[in-house]
């Protein structure tokens, strides 16, 4: 086995973090012991883990891109994880070779090997925060030297806000955010489900999570359509009517090959603020 990454200030490796059990599970190298003793527990209790992942990092990027393709320059990604193939600042700069890119992300890993993100400072920044704090990252300095809020936004905010319980309001600070993006911008959320999941399925995975430092809710697709009230739903693919999808299906060429076991574990949606 590879050695351990460095431990930077912050961090405590005994505590299982969702960006460093989400990195071991796609194969990345900023992991310790206790992440990967709940990816494989997380593995063994719902084998389509990693499709899970991977059907939600394939959202959000055909999301990223989507929005980039609309015109919106400036992008603000919260929960970011551990960098990975195609960040969001590779994604949509393939669109806009100028767009600027804030990641934000609770676990002090990301910032200590976000070297690769920052090669460009003055167009992309990381910014350590707590996502359930939306005053604090809204005014970081480091937001409001990068990002102008009068003008549109593309706020991605994929399989973090499932971390936030239903005691912290998880709509309230949703719609704190919407409400300081410009009209013109869009929101690209997913969230996980149990849904169409087996029980025992959904009751190992809250097990699994029980231990990490941020812990797991699933939520129907009424209470994740909530977190769009007031935006403008966008079709998930050509001929769809605006509204939800499976993370698999958003954007698909072909829906239906793309709606996988996996992607059933997560909604999705991109809106528009009018």
């Amino acid at each position: 086995m590879a050695a351990e990454p460095n431990v930077p200030p912050g961090v405590d490796p005994s505590v299982p973090s969702p960006a460093r059990i989400y990195d071991y599970i796609l194969g990345g190298s900023y992991h310790f012991r206790a992440d990967r003793e709940v990816a494989e527990r997380a593995m063994a209790a719902v084998p389509e883990v990693r499709d899970i992942i991977l059907a939600n990092r394939g959202f959000h990027g055909r999301a990223a891109r989507w929005i980039a393709e609309q015109g919106v320059d400036q992008f603000i990604d919260v929960g970011s994880g551990l960098p990975t193939v195609r960040n969001t600042h590779e994604t949509v700069r393939r669109v806009i070779p100028e767009a600027r890119v804030a990641y934000v992300d609770i676990d002090p890993m990301v910032a200590a090997y976000a070297g690769e993100l920052l090669t460009d400072p003055e167009r992309t920044r990381v910014i350590i925060a707590d996502a359930r704090d939306p005053d604090v990252v809204l005014g970081h300095p480091e937001i409001t030297g990068l990002i102008d809020f009068t003008r549109p936004v593309g706020f991605l905010i994929t399989a973090m806000i499932h971390f936030v319980t239903d005691e912290r309001d998880p709509w309230r600070i949703m719609s704190r955010y919407v409400s300081a993006l410009a009209p013109g911008s869009y929101v690209a959320l997913s969230h996980a489900t149990a849904d169409k999941a087996p029980p025992r399925s959904v009751e190992a995975g809250r097990e699994t999570y029980a231990s990490a430092s941020q812990q797991l809710n699933f939520r129907s697709k009424a209470e994740v359509a909530r977190f769009f009230d007031g935006l403008e739903l966008m079709p998930p693919y050509p001929g769809a009517e605006p509204g939800l999808a499976y993370v698999g299906e958003w954007g698909a060429e072909d829906p239906l090959l793309a709606d996988s076991d996996g992607s059933r574990w997560n909604y999705c949606g991109v809106a528009r603020r009018p």
